[in-house]
């Protein structure tokens, strides 16, 4: 036990110096003058003179001493590095893409009902490895209600758009088609 008392009396110390920036000797003689006490020490060293008391901040507005500032030509050099190095932004542009498709869906409906949902990235493989089939059947199903939409996470109004003015140009033929040409 009085091994742990020792251990604990040692670590005191060895805080107290390190906060008081005060000598073993120092630091010691204030704990054993306040009972071991590491607040009533450090108070009993500031009072005696012997440590510097709690640090004062200071505001500025100089960039210079502002440790989160970044200076406008630091930004601009940055910028040109990484216009010199493509791959860098490249390798963004290619985590972004492929977090997209993790986080989103390729929605297909018929008629206002959901026919199936499947996530992005799977639409995304499938048309790449079969693209020449999976294009005119996509167009083909516009003609027969058929609507396409991507859903979840992200924000992808641009798509969404782009995929109701197809199905709008479809509607709009198949009018034209039916009515052999002819306006009412």
């Amino acid at each position: 036990m009085e091994d742990r008392n020792h251990m604990d009396q040692l670590e005191k110390v060895e805080k107290l110096r390190e906060r008081a920036d005060v000598s073993y000797e120092e630091a010691r003689a204030a704990l054993e003058a306040n009972g071991w006490d590491m607040l009533d020490a450090m108070v009993a060293l500031e009072r005696a003179g012997k440590t510097k008391g709690p640090a004062k901040g200071s505001f500025t507005t100089s960039t210079d001493e502002q440790e989160g500032y970044v200076k406008v030509q630091e930004k601009v050099e940055e910028r040109r590095t990484e216009s010199e190095h493509p791959g860098k932004s490249f390798r963004e542009v290619i985590r972004r893409f492929i977090r997209v498709c993790l986080d989103n869906s390729f929605c297909v409906d018929r008629h206002n009902e959901r026919m199936f949902q499947i996530p992005l990235i799977v639409f995304v493989i499938v048309l790449l490895w079969g693209w020449k089939i999976v294009i005119p059947v996509m167009i083909v199903a516009l003609f027969f209600g058929v609507r396409y939409s991507f859903e979840g996470r992200d924000e992808l109004k641009g798509a969404n758009d782009f995929m109701n003015t197809a199905g709008n140009m479809a509607d709009s033929f198949k009018e034209g088609f039916e009515n052999g040409g002819r306006k009412e």
